[in-house]
């Protein structure tokens, strides 16, 4: 397969040649990290004014569920066809859930709009990085990478005390609006590089890669797994421990052929790579949307100032990145990984902490933005290395299989969250709160066992 010819340039990411598409890339993701945090900040309100304290862990959820389908579509999409038509497609369904959301008059509709959100947005997230493959020449993939990462920086700042603001002061639909705004000027500064980007030319029409329609269906069984599993905080509990050991196995049956081979079980080197990145946001993600719930309920947090917890773990993250690409190999990618995992289980053991002997919130805010730290350092490390280590023909697959990883991990992670919360009595019992963040604990740990295996000493 080759691609059409594309300027080149012997800059960096802000060089005359691909200055626009970088930070119109980088403003896509940060409109979802804008969107991300927002949510975070804002959903115990929304859950109580739409009377959906039962689905909190389900608003989250849903859009990684069907995120996992849009991933494989648009990986299988884009070794088809290149990423042009997939990055078009897939905003304007993000920007169509955002607006279903916004509209919403109770919780149905927002899990239908959250729905439409998740799968656009998991499908951009594998065109740009299909995009910076055939884009930017690899010595720049450090950098993009760190940019997309730093792409929160800004959002961070502010995101999370606008969406509070915004709230409190008029209401929690315009956080949305507002997200599609912005996404308009961000997708007009990718357009021109999306046009100069052809369909890929095969030399042998029988290489271009087939629609996987088996693929999808098993993302399809995967997605349908992932919402069974957060339901089950709703059922009995004896009926809830059958459900929960059916749906892990049909997701791991359905995973299966969406992930490198190898991935389940932890082989060596890109597997474990893939599985290290599920196991590691699913500890992060899954704790952080109980963070501004539990300071809401223990602490009577406003939403504002509940937000400042998540500002300053994502303003972490960001310059994490940001160091990151700027020490490049110096700093092993082994080593990194592994440092990212214990400042995140210092996050966690905070997070515990705090309601358990009812600590002041100054024990767990700096050691959360430590857990963010973590996080950036780590996350740029496994788009590198996933690149590196992918052919061209594979860049699709792999790029969907890591972020389908990432989705999945935090989907079941949540569930199982979802499920210790209702367990020991939710919003009004401190022990909740405990037995959310103990489960993320224990996902962190496997995630430190394992992570020797993701890059081999002789790759390292």
């Amino acid at each position: 397969m080759t691609d059409a010819a594309l300027p080149t340039s012997g800059g960096g990411v802000l060089s005359r040649a691909y200055w626009l598409v970088t930070v119109g890339m980088c403003a896509v993701i940060g409109i979802a990290a804008f969107e991300s945090l927002a949510v975070t900040t804002v959903m115990p309100i929304i859950s109580a004014q739409l009377h959906g304290e039962a689905l909190y862990s389900m608003s989250f959820a849903a859009p990684l569920a069907t995120g996992l389908v849009g991933m494989v579509v648009a990986g299988n999409w884009a070794d088809r066809s290149g990423p042009r038509v997939v990055v078009v497609t897939s905003v304007v369904v993000f920007a169509i859930g955002l607006l279903i959301v916004g509209l919403a008059p109770d919780m149905t509709v927002l899990l239908l709009g959250r729905l439409c959100q998740g799968f656009g947005s998991g499908a951009v997230i594998v065109a740009l990085y299909v995009m910076v493959a055939r884009l930017y020449p690899p010595e720049l993939h450090p950098s993009i990478f760190a940019g997309f990462a730093a792409a929160w920086v800004v959002p961070a700042l502010v995101g999370p005390l606008v969406a509070g603001a915004v709230t409190q002061a008029l209401s929690w639909h315009w956080v949305f609006f507002g997200a599609v705004a912005l996404a308009v000027p961000a997708f007009a500064m990718i357009l021109p590089s999306l046009r100069s980007l052809e369909a890929p030319v095969f030399d042998d029409p029988a290489s271009r890669p087939r629609w996987s329609l088996s693929r999808i269906a098993w993302a399809v069984g995967a997605a349908a797994g992932v919402l069974l599993l957060n339901l089950v905080g709703e059922m009995p509990a004896a009926l809830a421990v059958v459900v929960i050991v059916v749906a892990l196995v049909v997701l791991a049956v359905a995973l299966r052929p969406l992930l490198p081979t190898g991935t389940l079980r932890a082989a060596a080197g890109l597997p474990t790579l893939v599985l290290l990145r599920g196991l590691v946001g699913a500890a992060f993600l899954s704790a952080e949307i109980y963070v501004p719930y539990m300071l809401a309920s223990e602490y009577d947090f406003a939403p504002t100032a509940s937000g400042i917890t998540l500002t300053l773990g994502a303003l972490a993250w960001s310059f994490a990145s940001w160091l990151q690409g700027r020490l490049g190999d110096r700093v092993p990618h082994r080593v990194g990984i592994r440092v990212g995992i214990v400042l995140v289980l210092i996050g966690l053991a905070a997070a515990i902490a705090t309601p358990l002997w009812h600590l002041s919130p100054a024990v767990l805010i700096p050691c959360w933005t430590a857990a963010g730290f973590g996080v950036g350092f780590m996350y740029p490390r496994f788009s590198v290395l996933v690149l590196s280590w992918s052919r061209t023909t594979e860049q699709g697959f792999n790029s969907s299989a890591l972020t389908i990883a990432d989705s999945a991990g935090t989907a079941v992670a949540l569930a199982l969250v979802g499920a210790a919360f209702a367990a020991f009595g939710g919003m009004t019992q401190p022990a909740a709160f405990v037995a959310c963040f103990a489960v993320a604990g224990a996902i962190a740990l496997l995630a430190l066992a394992a992570s020797g295996r993701a890059v081999p000493r002789r790759a390292s």
